[in-house]
């Protein structure tokens, strides 16, 4: 059974699509914990499937570092096979990412490597893109530049609202990561041979 840690700034609807997944006895992965790096709405998940919670404030530490430090102790206690960042708006510090390499993941809306960064959607409708995408990353210490483990398109509809076009990636996205998932849990991905 493949262990995971999912780490959430906001509603945590990828979280969500996971938890959902696992409530089937044969799909080969838990959630053991949920953390945030704030007072994250999708912490009710937790609460409502019975699963840990902890909560690392960014706020209340000198640096990056430092809440680094603590982010990865309160990790480790919980023996993840793999973390994922989903919607978890913070980078990591590379001691972070080095420790928890290669198995630390991340969603992201775009078709990578089109649109890095927290604005992903919005650039894309900027650029007058015809279509965009969802994808999930091995995390490496660069800003969405780690190697790519699956993609998927996804189209820019006439009218299409940066609110619009979120919701549905964010549909796409959540089927892409159960399947990277348990894929990763199957052996058909190696995060060794990626990394």
């Amino acid at each position: 059974m493949l262990r995971l840690v999912v780490l959430i700034s906001g509603g945590g609807s990828n979280l969500r699509a996971l938890l959902e997944a696992s409530e089937d006895a044969e799909f080969p992965a838990r959630v053991v914990a949920i953390g945030a790096d704030r007072d994250a709405d999708g912490l009710a998940h937790g609460e409502e499937y019975g699963i840990p919670t902890f909560v690392v404030p960014f706020g209340a530490f000198e640096t990056r570092e430092e809440w680094g430090v603590e982010l990865l102790s309160q990790l480790r206690q919980w023996e993840p096979d793999v973390v994922i960042l989903s919607g978890f708006m913070r980078l990591l510090p590379p001691a972070v990412v080095a420790a928890l390499a290669p198995g630390l993941l991340n969603t992201h809306p775009a078709y990578l490597p089109e649109f890095p960064g927290a604005h992903a959607v919005r650039d894309a409708l900027a650029a007058g893109a015809t279509e965009t995408g969802a994808t999930v990353i091995v995390v490496d210490d660069g800003v969405d530049t780690g190697p790519v483990i699956a993609q998927t398109r996804v189209p820019v509809l006439p009218g299409d609202t940066e609110a619009r076009l979120h919701d549905r990636i964010k549909l796409v996205e959540r089927g892409l990561l159960v399947q990277v998932v348990l894929d990763i849990a199957n052996g058909h991905i190696d995060l060794k041979e990626l990394s």
